[in-house]
């Protein structure tokens, strides 16, 4: 822990559980990890023992994982630092069906997006499990188990232990038939899909553990009830609770879009403001789950945001650790560098480019002709309405060009700054962003 935990180291820590916990069940449950499981006891005497193979599925309905989905990476990695052995599953099949959505049917992908997808996604999910030392990680795809399987054959051995009223009581699928949009056999039949997948990975690999959203229950429970009747066999299952803030809106989301973990869906810039501006009631949860901080370092945070709040130390922590952990510890200080210089507290021309031009996207921005007025590109760039309220601004000392004052209305935009940018500051707070061409 720094001796000034307000000021956030520029190296992320490396991952690693709390010692300081008994058993890894037991710091997945601090962290709030635990929205429902199978047998909370049995649980932890198995993660408290001998080595366990355990798995999460991913479905590859979009090119990249989200938010929502690092939750389930950073389960799977505290439970492979905890001594556990990992299967990382892409849905190749259960990817070209999708889970039920509450409210409407989901758009069938082509073939050959899915597994253009499928690839995406494995690279992603590679990048948070260890495939070395004595518990290696393993990533599997369950379109190698039902591509093979004949329509007749999964009806007589895998439909025929499932009853149509237990299905039709799960919450995804109650939810669809109380809606306008109803639910296809197709997606219907998902569950079934799903408790294949833990089926075969039980006795393929030993498998008895299977991590997930709690908004997946019903399909996670389909695993574990099939096994039983199946193998005679008591299989488990963790379901984490689902991320919202604490104004009750839907986390993960900036302006209707998604934060992905794909750097060119979603920039390092545009991550790290993401984690910088969450609220005070939100960021102590979100250290537990989204970071590897010890519960000593967190609750040092939590003074902090008690009684130090316009410090913001522990959303400077939170939005370094992840940005690092998601892009990488350049990326991370690069971004950071990007951010302190844009507020005058350092050097714009030192900046990385691409960098820059991520920061800038996020801002109010405009492409002009080098060597435009800086009167029209205020206009352009949206910081002032008129042409004449750039000139007031102007005359009154409060536009700057890269860091300087402009204190002549003829002055003109050149993008001197790497990567043909400037930065426009209007007033010490609003900013814009011109790209310039020739």
């Amino acid at each position: 822990m720094p001796a000034d935990p307000a000021e956030p180291e520029l190296r992320a820590l490396a991952p690693a559980n709390d010692p300081t916990f008994d058993t890894i069940w037991d710091e997945l449950v601090w962290r709030g990890l635990v929205h429902v499981s199978t047998d909370a006891d049995a649980l932890r005497t198995l993660l408290g023992g001998d080595p366990i193979v355990y798995y999460c599925g991913f479905d590859p309905t979009a090119p990249s994982l989200h938010l929502g989905n690092l939750v389930q990476l950073l389960v799977m990695r505290r439970l492979q630092l905890a001594g556990h052995r990992p299967l990382g599953l892409v849905g190749g099949s259960t990817g070209l069906i999708g889970d039920p959505r509450p409210s409407s049917e989901r758009t069938l992908n082509p073939r050959e997006t899915v597994e253009e997808w499928v690839a995406q996604l494995r690279a992603q999910i590679e990048r948070f499990l260890d495939f070395g030392g004595s518990n290696p990680a393993r990533m599997v795809n369950n379109l190698d188990w039902t591509a093979p399987l004949s329509a007749i054959d999964f009806l007589r051995e895998i439909g025929k232990h499932y009853r149509v009223g237990a299905m039709l009581k799960k919450e995804a699928v109650a939810a669809r038939l109380a809606s306008d949009a109803g639910i296809s056999y197709t997606e219907f039949s998902y569950q079934i899909l799903q408790g294949m997948d833990y089926l075969e990975l039980y006795r393929s690999y030993g498998c008895v553990l299977q991590t997930g959203g709690s908004d997946q229950w019903g399909n996670l429970t389909s695993g574990t009830d099939l096994i039983h009747r199946v193998e005679g066999a008591s299989v488990h299952a963790i379901g984490t609770p689902l991320i919202t803030n604490s104004d009750g809106s839907k986390f993960g989301k900036s302006e209707g879009n998604a934060i992905w973990l794909d750097a060119a869906m979603c920039s390092p810039y545009r991550l790290y403001q993401f984690w910088l501006n969450t609220g005070d009631a939100d960021v102590i949860d979100r250290l537990k789950v989204f970071t590897f901080l010890s519960r000593d370092e967190i609750e040092q945070y939590a003074r902090l945001v008690a009684e130090e709040p316009f410090r913001r130390a522990a959303q400077k922590r939170l939005a370094h650790e992840v940005t690092a952990l998601v892009h990488g510890t350049d990326a991370a200080a690069a971004v950071i560098a990007a951010s302190e210089a844009l507020f005058g507290q350092g050097d714009l021309r030192a900046l990385d480019a691409d960098v820059l031009a991520q920061a800038l996207r996020e801002l109010p921005h405009a492409v002009v002709a080098s060597g435009t007025p800086v009167v029209h590109a205020l206009v352009e760039i949206g910081l002032v309405a008129s042409a004449s309220e750039a000139r007031r601004a102007i005359a009154q000392g409060g536009v700057s060009v890269d860091g300087a004052r402009v204190h002549d209305d003829t002055a003109v935009v050149t993008g001197s700054l790497p990567g043909a940018v400037s930065v426009l500051r209007r007033g010490k707070k609003t900013l814009g962003g011109a790209f310039t061409q020739a």
